[in-house]
């Protein structure tokens, strides 16, 4: 018997299944589709493990969010609906050690895998925002950290600055400006880990891969239905999921893109996403997470750009590539990011106070 077929066993499907298959664009777990006879449907996963090498932590922390969220609402499709194993589990543990989870299958929807409109980046915006909102009272702190100190960004210049002293592959000689605009801003690494660590900014539930294509929509309306792939939340501050949210989305450019003349931060997009977030966020967010926005997208972008930096000083041995120099441009996009945050940030301020109304 497989392990696909001890899985399948271990939970109390409603009919024989008539088609198992692959499902998705996922590049982490291996996520399966299966059609029953009985017309219900489901998504089974098997929790890549040479990734989350703690997969009962990460399955502990998808139990007690999907748990908490679906008291929050009634929508069957709202959120996420984990579905215990016949012996009453959150997750399967097959012959092999493999950790598996079952999902209901979430009927007349839709994930896209790249905005087709403003109107669908808002959407994204309004899913993660409802997202907080919902999980505002949750005790983020007694969640566990399937990647630790995934944001803490001064931890991530220590890195860099130990590839910069070993430069194993002698490439800092090819990047001295990167390499200077990185350090050049070192002191602001820590606005957001200090505030959480002081109290000045609140833990919460992060959801930190906050794309669009890990968002449901509705089929027919474009609605924003429920936020998906819950495999790193983690304590951490909502500055995070916003930030990456417009490091990404708002920008103009690929992230590897090589004309850096294409690159900027659209603040057309970055007031959509603004409006769209605070909107679904409701009354949960302190005025202090409000005002700070726009500097957790500078963070985000920041920080990132520090990985992919750090990446080419070691040898591109954490991001994938496809081309020489493809981390050296992800770095050199998201500091012409940064660039043209620190420029706007008088405007995105002028828009999260007229947001706010």
């Amino acid at each position: 018997m497989t392990t696909l077929e001890q899985a399948l066993q271990a939970y109390p499907l409603r009919g024989t299944p008539v088609y198992t298959g692959r499902y998705g664009c996922g590049h982490i777990n291996d996520t399966y589709a299966i059609a029953c006879d009985s017309g219900c449907m489901y998504i089974l996963q098997r929790v890549n493990s040479k990734i989350f090498t703690r997969p009962w932590e990460l399955m502990e922390n998808v139990a007690a969010v999907t748990q908490f969220l679906s008291q929050k609402t009634q929508d069957p499709r709202g959120c996420l609906r984990l579905i215990p194993t016949k012996e009453g589990k959150s997750y399967f543990v097959d012959s092999e050690g493999e950790h598996w989870r079952l999902f209901p299958f979430i009927d007349n929807s839709i994930c896209l895998q790249k905005a087709e409109s403003a109107e669908d980046f808002k959407q994204s915006a309004i899913a993660f925002g409802r997202f907080q909102k919902l999980l505002a009272q949750f005790p983020a702190a007694q969640l566990h950290e399937p990647i630790p100190n995934f944001h803490n960004t001064v931890d991530r210049y220590r890195q860099f600055h130990e590839a910069l002293a070993a430069d194993v592959m002698d490439r800092a000689r090819l990047c001295e400006a990167e390499i200077r605009f990185y350090l050049d801003r070192e002191a602001e690494a820590g606005c957001i880990v200090e505030r959480l660590a002081d109290g000045r900014l609140p833990l919460r539930v992060t959801h930190n891969d906050t794309k669009l294509n890990n968002v449901m929509l509705d089929y027919d309306s474009r609605q924003a239905l429920c936020v998906i792939d819950l495999d790193t939340i983690m304590p951490g501050s909502s500055l995070y999921d916003f930030g990456d949210s417009i490091r990404f989305g708002a920008a103009t450019a690929a992230e590897d893109e090589q004309d850096l003349s294409k690159v900027s931060m659209s603040l057309e997009l970055f007031r959509t996403f603004t409006e769209g977030f605070l909107s679904a966020c409701g009354d949960s967010l302190t005025e202090t997470e409000v005002q700070m926005l726009p500097v957790g997208a500078k963070m985000m972008t920041l920080e990132c750009g520090l990985r992919f930096l750090t990446d080419y000083l070691k040898g591109d041995t954490y991001f994938k590539t496809s081309r020489p120099g493809q981390n050296l441009d992800r770095a050199r996009t998201q500091l012409t990011l940064v660039a043209d945050m620190e420029a706007k940030m008088p405007e995105m301020l002028k828009i999260i106070q007229e947001v706010q109304g």
